[in-house]
This record gives structure tokens, C-alpha cells and sequence, in this order.
């Protein structure tokens, strides 16, 4: 296990995505936050605002280490009462001003726990999906082919299981709808030895802007009104509902005293929520419900 091999990569990551995204911008640049945290280990948030493209982007890298896990991590994994931990990843939302560019979101991260006189319980996790308010077929399988084929150097059922886990992970339970279309989910792994996992998480967190950026340059100019706007607004309370109610990276952070301006980066900075509100029928509102939401076979022609 060489966790300097995987905190290097995942700094060079953070670099890598955020060039990235300042070069679809065009004229948005990601401010640096460098932190520490108290109980030990610390980050680096990067955070572009009210660009030509993006509306609110972040992208953060985080390292940090305790002396215990919450009782939460502990309940789930009663092995790691009594272990230090620690903890790296980057992790990122971007939200768009156009409706039509999909919000994204991805993560890698890597977790280890030990104690002295015991072998180190470790494992990968991550992956990437796509929330879409006005949706497009081709877009949609793009991103699931491009997340194929991180996956399949590693095993023919890997995106099959990952994209199912993901399915069923960002689905909003109390409101009986997914976040999105999908794309991978995986946490827990060490099926592998730590070189093919490190290696398998790599193949994720480089899949990423292949995945994205074709996307957003494809939508990023296309003509919206009003409406739309609306639209997007109303379907990013989804989005924060999820990640306040389910999500595990949010919940830990802010479970392990992390620094909260970070942990919270993800919330988009325009949102709203109306009442029972319902689309209209036949609407391209409408369509997102029946045609995008529901689970799919994307690669399936």
C-alpha cells in the first residue's frame, strides 16, 4: 500500500480537471482555498463563480486523519471501532448557467484505517454521474460509453454493477425519483490488490473530462428562455435534497467536524422550490420524467 502514490495523484487530478473547465469557461478562473483542520490533515478547495459557462463550480481536494471514526462509520463497520483513519479524495459539481449543460458531479477518494499490531483496513471508492434538466439521447449514452469503457479494462461486469449501484445510490427515496441519469458508483473497494484498485480508481477519476466537457461544449451556447431557467432551478431542490438527506461524503465530512464552506461547495448558488408543482403534459419539462429519470439501458442501441 503506497498512499503517497495516491495523494500525489489525486493533486494532480484536482490541477487537471479545474484547466479543464477554465478552458471550456473561456473567461472563469477557480479561486485556491487552502485550509487546515483542526483534528488533523487539511485541503485545498477550488471554486469558480458566476463564469460564461459555469455558474458555480467546485472542485476540492481533501487529506485528513483522526484519532477515531464517527460512531456513524463504526456502526456500519464495527472492525474499525478503535482505528485511526484517514482519509484523501477530490470531489466536484459543476453547475451551469445554460439549462441545457448538465450539472455533473464526481469523486475518487481513498480511505484507510489502522491500529498497531494490525494488518490496515483500506478500500477505493468514487465514480461520476450526470443530472441533465433538458435531456439528450446522445448525451446520455456518451457519458455511460465513456464510463464503460474506465470500466472495462478491469472486468466485462464492472460497469453493469457499478452503473446499477449508482442507479440505485442517487435515487431521492422520499421523493421516489432519481437525481439523474446515472453513470458509476462504487465505495468499499478492495476486491483487488491495492495496485488494480488504485489503478481502477485512476480509470474513473481520468474518465471524467473525457466524459463531460464534449458535452458541455456541445449544449453550452444552445438558446434558452425563461422557463427553462425555471425549470432548472425547481430540479436543482432535487439536488440539494439528495446531498443534505443521503449523501455519504457530505454526511461524513460534517460528521468529522471537516471544514463545512467546503463539504457544502456542491449546493448550487440559484435554487428553488414550489409547491406540488407538476409539468405540464407533453412539455420537454414532462419529458425528462418519463423518458430520462426512469432507469435505462443508455448503451443499448
Amino acid at each position: 500500500m503506497n498512499k503517497q502514490q495516491v495523494l500525489s495523484y489525486l493533486q494532480q487530478l484536482q490541477q487537471t480537471i479545474c484547466s479543464a473547465l477554465e478552458q471550456l469557461d473561456g473567461d472563469g478562473q477557480f479561486i485556491k482555498d487552502s485550509w487546515q483542520r483542526e483534528e488533523g490533515g487539511g485541503g485545498c478547495s477550488r471554486v469558480l463563480e458566476n463564469g460564461r459557462v459555469i455558474e458555480k463550480g467546485g472542485v476540492n481536494f481533501s487529506h485528513v486523519m483522526g484519532e477515531q471514526l464517527p460512531a456513524s462509520a463504526t456502526a456500519a463497520r464495527p472492525e474499525l471501532a478503535g482505528r485511526s483513519f484517514e482519509a484523501m479524495g477530490v470531489s466536484l459539481v459543476i453547475h451551469p448557467h445554460n439549462p441545457f449543460v448538465p450539472t455533473c458531479h464526481m469523486n475518487v477518494r481513498f480511505f484507510v484505517a489502522e491500529k498497531p499490531g494490525e494488518d490496515p483496513v483500506w478500500w477505493f471508492g468514487g465514480g461520476f454521474d450526470l443530472t441533465p434538466y433538458y435531456g439528450f439521447e446522445d448525451d446520455c449514452r456518451h457519458w455511460h460509453q465513456t464510463a464503460y469503457n474506465a470500466c472495462e479494462p478491469f472486468g466485462d461486469a464492472l460497469y453493469d454493477e457499478f452503473k446499477t449501484w449508482c442507479d440505485q445510490y442517487f435515487h431521492i427515496k422520499h421523493r421516489d425519483e432519481a437525481r439523474g441519469v446515472g453513470g458509476l458508483f462504487f465505495d468499499d473497494l478492495n476486491r483487488w490488490d491495492f495496485k488494480t484498485c488504485f489503478a481502477f480508481m485512476r480509470s474513473v477519476g481520468d474518465a471524467f473530462v473525457p466524459a463531460y466537457l464534449p458535452i458541455a461544449e456541445k449544449r453550452k451556447d444552445h438558446p434558452y428562455q425563461t422557463s427553462h431557467v425555471e425549470f432548472q432551478r425547481y430540479r436543482r431542490g432535487r439536488y440539494v435534497e439528495f446531498n443534505l438527506v443521503y449523501d455519504r461524503g457530505t454526511l461524513f465530512g460534517l460528521q468529522t467536524g471537516g471544514r463545512t464552506e467546503s463539504i457544502l461547495m456542491s449546493l448550487p448558488s440559484h435554487v428553488s422550490w414550489h409547491y406540488n408543482w407538476q409539468p405540464k403534459p407533453g412539455s420537454e419539462e414532462e419529458k425528462l420524467y418519463t423518458d430520462f429519470l426512469p432507469v435505462r439501458d443508455w448503451l443499448k442501441q
